[in-house]
């Protein structure tokens, strides 16, 4: 029994499952690197209000399903509520999603050209994307305007962005390379290393023992952002956050225990993971691989000068359910808190660093709205699933686009 091991497992979580596949789109447009399905608000007049919605990070090419699962059939209807409205909805997808930032805004600046030139008459476009997405569509289109190419596009939106960074536990990414080191489970390190991961982390190891840094890749995607103007000069900036914009983060103390192998046969028996703490040297995580001969020793990673992230205010993901869920089918494991904190509500509206506590648990609606980098933002009543369509965002969104 302690021989077993354990399957890999998407720390995000997998694509939703969809209730049934996505429509077929009027057209699809196919690029190097991605596509995107357009959706008429009228056939008989063709594209003349395009609003692109990019898609955000995950593992592998975007799923057209799901996407529109997302968009469409959870709290909010937003694919219905743009098309009532006379926009047509262009849905961008990337034939790696793990792929660098850079490389998908190449995606995002074919299908922008693509809807100018597709378009009949001069109605300006509206460009943005979920979760990376966002991201994705900001530096396509300050490179746009660095290169004097004409976007016309009079809207920029992010949803649940991660500007200032993103958030995966250092507990999370210390395991996935443990089980790939013991294991040979190479997916998990494999994802937590891919060229986006590394541009998003705010804090990000690639080994089990690393430091707790920005990866380099990170820091080049900054400054070339930077040497674009580092956001587009001529659209309205908007910015929607799923985490609460009242200071107030989840209910998990720091240091508490997140998830933990129990079971008395388990091969990961005893293996602990903490909710990230303050202050120097703190134990994150206790990983520790059982086996009937020569059992390796245990591992423990400790972090330095890290804030309280695991329970910020911000988009949350189930990273810790997820994780008990595939550990479980070895034996028994516990897991007081499934929901993490993953997209700062201070980072998605680009108010505040992440790297301080006072500032990662900054009330947003006492700050003065001008810090942020955005022109407009919207913050959920509470901290809710990362990039989840509600009709308190969307409907927020949708009153600001062009009539």
């Amino acid at each position: 029994m302690t021989d077993q091991t354990v399957r890999a497992w998407n720390i995000l979580g997998e694509d939703l499952a969809p209730s049934q596949a996505a429509p077929a789109p009027d057209q699809r447009w196919d690029f190097d690197g991605g596509f995107a399905l357009v959706y008429l608000a009228n056939s008989r007049f063709g594209l003349a209000k395009p609003v692109i919605f990019a898609d955000g990070f995950n593992s592998g090419p975007s799923n057209p399903d799901a996407m529109w699962e997302h968009l469409e059939r959870r709290e909010y209807a937003m694919a219905t509520a743009l098309r009532e409205r006379g926009s047509d909805l262009i849905m961008l997808g990337y034939t790696e999603r793990s792929a660098a930032i850079q490389d998908n805004a190449n995606v995002a600046i074919a299908c922008i050209s693509r809807a100018i030139a597709d378009r009949r008459g001069n109605e300006p476009l509206v460009a943005g994307g979920f979760s990376m997405g966002g991201l994705v569509t900001r530096y396509a289109l300050a490179k746009m305007e660095q290169r004097r190419q004409d976007h016309q596009t009079a809207v920029y939106f992010s949803w649940d962005s991660p500007h200032r960074g993103a958030w995966i536990p250092i507990s999370l990414q210390a395991m996935a390379h443990y089980l790939k080191d013991q294991d040979g489970v190479t997916e998990m390190s494999d994802y937590i290393n891919s060229p986006a991961a590394r541009e998003l982390l705010r804090w990000h190891i690639d080994t089990v023992t690393a430091d707790t840094d920005p990866d380099p890749l990170r820091a080049v995607f900054l400054e070339e952002l930077e040497r674009y103007g580092s956001w587009p000069q001529r659209p309205l900036k908007l910015g929607l956050a799923n985490g609460s914009g009242q200071g107030n983060g989840l209910q998990i103390n720091a240091g508490a225990e997140m998830l933990k192998a129990t079971g008395l046969l388990h091969p990961y028996r005893t293996t602990t993971l903490y909710a990230q703490a303050r202050g120097d040297d703190k134990l994150v995580a206790h990983l520790k691989r059982q086996r009937i001969t020569n059992p390796p020793p245990a591992v423990e990673r400790h972090t330095s000068g890290l804030p309280e992230a695991d329970a910020a205010p911000g988009g949350t993901l189930r990273s810790f359910g997820i994780a008990r869920d595939n550990l479980a089918a070895l034996g028994a494991v516990e897991c007081p808190h499934e929901w993490v904190s993953f997209v700062p509500t201070v980072s998605a509206v680009a108010i505040r660093d992440i790297d301080q506590q006072q500032d990662l648990y900054a009330n947003v609606a006492t700050l003065p709205p001008d810090e942020s980098d955005l022109d407009e933002f919207k913050c959920a009543s509470d901290n809710q699933e990362h990039s989840l369509v509600t009709p308190e965002l969307a409907d927020w969104l949708l009153a600001r686009l062009p009539k």
